[in-house]
């Protein structure tokens, strides 16, 4: 029994169908650019959003607790993730001087390499699967509509430069 939870056959009151599409675009959306990802660069999103968190940091490092909290996993989620990034050779783990109960997760020059290149193509995935879809004035709206959202804050790390 492997159906979707909102199946096409659901009928959803007028008051919900805006969050029924907002569920299934973020649904369909994710699944494409994960399997481009994937396909491609040999990345989950979810290790990608690490290698963006750490690349915009300063010093291209962050304590691992705040990489976790960044990227909203939990403190075993976020070990299992950066354990696999470590051994592809992308992330480095190193300790604080100060405090032995404090590590950092540390992009390497590879990490910066694979994220330069995995960069180039997904972001051009998400113009094509979301950005396309929306003129200029679309889009800001829409930025600001989804600014509206808890969590929705957008961190330094997703700056276009």
């Amino acid at each position: 029994m492997t159906r979707q939870v909102l199946s096409p056959q659901v009928t959803i009151t007028p008051d919900l169908e805006p969050w029924v599409r907002f569920l299934r675009a973020h649904a369909a959306i994710t699944r494409q650019l994960s399997a481009r990802l994937e396909a491609q660069h040999g990345l989950t999103l979810s290790d990608y959003d690490v290698l963006v968190q750490l690349y915009f940091a300063p010093e291209r490092a962050l304590r691992r607790v705040d990489l976790a909290r960044s990227v909203l996993l939990t403190a075993s989620g976020i070990t299992r993730l950066l354990d696999g990034l470590e051994r592809s050779g992308w992330v480095e783990k190193k300790s604080c001087d100060s405090d032995a109960r404090v590590s950092y997760a540390v992009l390497t020059d590879a990490g910066c390499a694979k994220f330069e290149d995995a960069s180039r193509s997904h972001r051009a995935d998400i113009e094509e699967l979301f950005g396309s879809n929306f003129s200029d004035a679309e889009h800001k709206q829409l930025g600001e509509l989804l600014g509206r959202l808890p969590l929705a804050e957008t961190s330094a790390a997703c700056s276009s430069e």
